[in-house]
């Protein structure tokens, strides 16, 4: 389908952020995915490294995001790009923070603790 309307949007809830999907196979996305990401106020991220680079446009808030051990504050209107294999964190502050991400079908993540995910809004 090549237009997605917000209420064709499927959202997913994982580690206490909200992930938008807008573009995926399920939508007719044959090579890119995209979504929204929304993660509150407070939030501790979730480090992974990625299998494929992600370009994020902050849209909205404030955050400290975490690249290869490197800390960059980020605020709307910054774009950040992480690498394939890159180690990726995000830590909002006070203000919750939104931001629009988009990569290749296929991403999947690995977790500190050893463990794969495929994250269904990119599929």
């Amino acid at each position: 389908m090549p237009v997605v309307r917000p209420s064709d949007a499927v959202v997913h809830e994982i580690h206490g952020a909200t992930f938008t999907s807008y573009a995926a196979p399920r939508s007719g996305s044959a090579e890119l995915a995209a979504w929204q990401v929304d993660v509150p106020a407070g939030t501790t991220g979730v480090p992974h490294r990625v299998t494929r680079e992600e370009v994020l446009r902050i849209t909205a808030g404030s955050a400290t995001v975490t690249l290869d051990d490197r800390k960059h504050d980020v605020t709307a209107g910054d774009v950040v790009i992480v690498p394939a294999g890159g180690l990726f964190g995000i830590d909002t502050g006070a203000e919750p923070l939104t931001a629009w991400v988009s990569t290749s079908v296929g991403l999947r993540a690995a977790l500190a603790d050893g463990s794969w995910i495929t994250p269904p809004w990119t599929v």
